[in-house]
């Protein structure tokens, strides 16, 4: 199955998130915030060596690093430009923020569906023919 990186501010969130796509056969590595996700793809500080994940679920509400700013970094970085990004956040009207993205993938909203979780992270991961 696919490799992904969860990052989100919320640690229930996140363990939720792991426990639903852990159990369905991915694994699944964890950051804090847009920092720590930059420094786990290998981005800032620069690390090609880091093996990069399928899809990265990006909380947009963060301390440190919002996850905008995180898509944008991750857009200009060669390596990682191509990486899709399912942005998942409470705040369904910052989805304007990436409508020009050509990262994001797709939108959960918080609270979110169990099933729609393992089914929109399914859909990207064909898309991208991950298996």
């Amino acid at each position: 199955m696919a490799r992904l990186l969860i990052v989100d501010d919320e640690q229930e969130v996140v363990f939720l998130m792991r426990f639903i796509l852990e159990k369905a056969g991915h694994t699944a590595v964890t950051a804090g915030n847009g920092m720590q996700a930059l420094a786990a793809l290998g981005v800032e500080p620069k690390d090609p060596s880091i093996p990069l994940p399928d899809l990265v679920l990006l909380d947009v509400m963060m301390p440190v690093m919002d996850g905008y700013t995180t898509s944008v970094r991750m857009y200009d970085d060669e390596r990682t430009r191509g990486l899709p990004i399912l942005v998942v956040t409470a705040h369904g009207d910052t989805r304007h923020l990436f409508e020009g993205a050509p990262n994001v993938a797709g939108y959960l909203q918080k609270p979110f569906d169990p099933k729609g979780l393992r089914e929109m992270v399914a859909k990207i991961l064909v898309e991208k023919k991950v298996s």
